[in-house]
């Protein structure tokens, strides 16, 4: 099993979904992409991980392979081959299939409560999560759903909180990937960030981290085990 990660920011961390693809004794790739790196080629591999990061998924001047990468979003999709895009990389694969892009619609950021639709029940990944479940949050952005993507999760601030197309093409705004390591680290490396977008938040942080990180950390491998479950099926 050979997996492509894009990486579209200089700190990215594989987090849940590299614990769950080490398992499963997956060979990954990474492409730095937000530095130049070549994308990968449909033939080379079986899955395509795209993570999230400080750009929109409109911002082709500052970043002109974003349309090249969205495209390749698809060509996986199309391919029947398994796609995983997180926050950014949910924003791209919509735009690969239609939906509109919505800038700064809505903000949101740390542990949140997302609700899973009445289609996860018999889906592949969602199934493996309870009817309400916790995740991290870090995004501004939203998007509209494409045409055929199937609706599987939502909260109040961003009703769009997960969405497949075709067989295994999945799109997360929520980054089930962060787990509480990874988190702490993004306090380290973004502080003046987060104090932007949630004054007080990391004084509250080990509070916060002690009531929800255990639950949204379960959750998040949950998820990532059974998304590398559908790669080469």
């Amino acid at each position: 099993m050979r997996v492509a990660i894009i990486e579209n920011s200089r700190i990215t961390h594989s987090g849940q979904v590299g614990i769950a693809l080490a398992e499963a004794g997956a060979e990954i790739v990474t492409i730095r992409a937000y530095a130049g790196a070549a994308l990968p080629r449909f033939e080379d591999f079986d899955a395509l991980v795209v993570f999230g990061g400080e750009q929109n998924a409109r911002d082709d001047e500052k970043h002109p392979y974003l349309p090249d990468l969205a495209a390749l979003m698809r060509r996986f999709g199309e391919g029947d081959k398994s796609v995983l895009g997180i926050c950014l990389g949910s924003q791209l694969l919509a735009r690969a299939y239609g939906g509109d892009n919505l800038i700064g619609a809505a903000p949101e950021f740390g542990w949140c409560t997302i609700a899973r639709t009445g289609h996860a029940t018999t889906d592949p990944v969602l199934s493996a999560v309870p009817d309400e479940f916790l995740s991290f949050q870090w995004h501004d952005d939203t998007f509209t759903l494409p045409a055929d993507a199937l609706h599987l999760a939502e909260n109040d601030s961003a009703r769009h909180q997960a969405f497949r197309l075709g067989r295994a093409a999945y799109g997360f705004q929520f980054h089930f990937e962060a787990n509480r390591d990874v988190v702490s680290d993004w306090i380290t490396k973004f502080p003046d960030a987060i104090e932007r977008k949630e004054p007080g938040w990391s004084a509250r942080h080990g509070e916060l981290a002690e009531r929800h990180g255990a639950l949204s950390d379960e959750a998040g491998l949950a998820l990532a085990r059974a998304w590398v479950g559908t790669i080469g099926r």
